[in-house]
């Protein structure tokens, strides 16, 4: 089974690229999955679903799953519909994220919601929520599914929250950090948590899948709000700026009002408070978050969690499939290099 194009676009010889050789059938077995699951007949929901679910997304939290599970000994099958279920949580948030956000792209083409409009990307996206749950519960684990069930309800937690700490200047670090870990860590700590559980490994390993995946969706999270001040739209497959645009409070922001003076801050509060920007305004927040070094120390804070995530793996053997995943960590942040 070959990896999504825009993993190989990214790196072929990437740490996800080496996980996908490693799992490739049940990786395969996945995909096959999510492509039956997501059938209706209704064709709106199959058509819409395809565009976001097929258009080449990293598959990164289904893949870590079928990888902590390889990594657990695994020899069932339930980790596939877990994996699968994963992958349309993930989804079902992009949907209405998209909604939400009124973002121009997304996996570097056009949202759903601007082609079949924001109520269908909203029911679809209720769709692809059910179809999880289906999933999860054809697996048998109550354990598994109330691991996964409640991540969705964190999720939605950390979107909430995102959404009430809009053009806030007074959002804190602290706030910031509880948001970026509820509405993305915490999918990827469920997605390798799961593993071991259906596995029915120790709780070391379930205690150190689950602080691998949170940590490493921290550091994800925080590359992807520096690289939204510094990178290119491949790299990231949506716009550049659209944090900026849309007036998110993120960590560089709120780092660079740490040690802002009066001018600068009057900057951040005509652009996000007010929502008052010029063509130049993004350019000049880059430059300014530069300046400040709050870009750099974003950066650090996210190797340091990548670090962490990696360490966390000690308590596994040395293993092809170990040091590919502590492989992993690291290359999440080498993209703000």
């Amino acid at each position: 089974m070959n990896a999504p194009a825009q993993i190989r676009q990214d790196a072929a010889l990437s740490p996800a690229q080496t996980l996908w050789d490693l799992t490739g059938d049940d990786m395969g077995a996945v995909d096959a999955l999510i492509l039956e699951r997501m059938q209706s007949s209704v064709g709106m929901i199959p058509d819409l679903a395809q565009h976001l679910v097929g258009a080449g997304g990293k598959r990164l939290r289904p893949l870590l799953t079928v990888t902590a599970a390889q990594l657990c000994n695994y020899e069932g099958d339930a980790h596939h519909k877990l994996a699968a279920a994963v992958e349309f949580i993930h989804s079902a948030t992009l949907l209405h994220d998209d909604v939400v956000d009124e973002s121009a792209l997304r996996r570097g083409k056009k949202p759903a919601n601007l082609i079949w409009g924001n109520s269908a990307s909203i029911l679809v996206g209720d769709f692809l929520f059910a179809r999880a749950f289906n999933l999860m519960v054809e697996t048998g684990s109550m354990e598994a599914l109330g691991i996964l069930s409640n991540a969705s309800s964190v999720i939605a937690e950390g979107e909430v929250q995102q959404l009430a700490a809009l053009r806030n200047l007074a959002m804190t670090e602290a706030d910031y950090m509880r948001v970026i870990e509820a509405k993305t860590a915490a999918l990827f700590a469920a997605a390798t948590e799961v593993a071991p559980v259906i596995a029915q490994r120790p709780v070391a390993e379930r205690d150190a899948l689950r602080e691998y995946g949170l940590k490493l969706g921290l550091a994800f999270q925080l590359v992807d709000d520096a690289l939204d001040y510094g990178g290119m739209a491949s790299a990231l497959g949506k716009s550049v700026g659209d944090d900026f645009r849309e007036g998110k409070m993120t960590l560089p922001v709120i780092r660079s009002l740490q040690t802002a003076s009066d001018d600068d801050k009057a900057f951040w509060r005509r652009v996000i408070v007010d929502h008052d920007q010029k063509d130049v305004d993004l350019e000049k927040a880059v430059s300014m978050l530069r300046t400040s070094g709050a870009l750099e120390s974003t950066m650090e804070l996210a190797k340091q969690y990548s670090q962490d995530a990696a360490d966390a793996l000690d308590v596994f053997q040395q293993s092809s499939l170990r040091d590919t995943l502590k492989d992993l960590a690291g290359f999440v942040v080498a993209r703000i290099s």
